[in-house]
Order: structure tokens, then C-alpha cells, then sequence
């Protein structure tokens, strides 16, 4: 069974602070897309507590910004861990990191031996990082066929 999620209080005087007006933008389409999935009562229960919360804080608090963020981490760590829901491009983010850590970093140790120059070390990064981006890219794909991608992509 699926309950209605809370909406966010409207905030007229954050267009004076662009960032701080991107970063409660942002949250609200992450809420509309969670709000045209399937969730449990239970999810939307702890997902409206976060909204509630930050409902109550003023608009000239300077923790706002800070306070969004850390709401927005918890509601997007709550539905991947409870439905595997991601953004877009979730894996693709993830996946050049480690991709540079995992293939790139061990790839340029072997051009830099193999040429006997540890200068081609940095030749391996980028390869890494493309490696692991198609990867990220793959699993972004199958994430959007099984209805598992939220129709919002997060910036920083």
C-alpha cells in the first residue's frame, strides 16, 4: 500500500541565495519522483519526519543548506537501501571513481614499467576512469529498465 508524501513549505526568500534555492529545488523533484513510485507506508512515514523537520526550520537559519543536504542524503540512502531506487547516473558517478582507483591505478603501473617509465603512470587514469563509466553507464541502464531509476538527477 502506498501513503502520500508531505510536501515541502514554499520558500520565497531562498531565490536570494541561488545555492541554497538549488539545493531545495533539487530536493523537491527527488520527493516528486519518490512520490510517483510504489512505497510503504513505513518508507514514507520516515521520509515525511525529514520533511516535517525541515519545515519547521526558518528560512533565514544558516544551517538550512546544511540541514537539506543531510535530508536528502537520508531520504536517498533510505529508498536505495529499502527499494534500490537511484538518480540518474547514480552508478555512472560512483563507478569512474572507482574505476580510476581499481583499473586506472594498477593499468598505469604497467605502462610505467612496462616502458620503463614511471612518466606513462597517468596513462592509466583516464582509461580507468573510462572503464569504469561504461561500467556505471551499463548498470545505470539495467537500473531504468527494472523501473529502479528516480527521474532526477542529483548535482552537487
Amino acid at each position: 500500500m502506498q501513503s502520500k508524501l508531505m510536501v515541502l513549505i514554499e520558500r520565497p526568500d531562498t531565490i536570494k541565495q541561488p545555492r541554497l534555492h538549488r539545493k531545495y529545488i533539487q530536493l523537491a523533484q527527488i520527493l516528486y519522483a519518490i512520490g510517483i513510485k510504489e512505497i510503504s507506508i513505513e518508507v514514507s512515514t520516515e521520509i515525511n519526519k525529514e520533511i516535517e523537520r525541515l519545515n519547521t526550520i526558518k528560512d533565514k537559519d544558516p544551517l538550512l543548506i546544511k540541514e537539506i543536504a543531510k535530508a536528502q542524503q537520508k531520504i536517498l540512502k533510505l529508498v536505495l537501501h529499502t527499494y534500490k531506487f537511484v538518480p540518474i547516473n547514480h552508478y555512472r558517478n560512483i563507478w569512474l571513481a572507482v574505476g580510476m582507483a581499481a583499473f586506472g591505478i594498477p593499468l598505469g603501473i604497467l605502462f610505467g614499467l612496462g616502458l620503463h617509465n614511471m612518466a606513462f603512470f597517468s596513462i592509466g587514469l583516464p582509461i580507468g576512469m573510462v572503464i569504469g563509466m561504461a561500467y556505471g553507464i551499463q548498470m545505470d541502464k539495467k537500473a531504468l529498465k527494472e523501473e529502479k531509476q528516480l527521474a532526477v538527477e542529483i548535482n552537487a
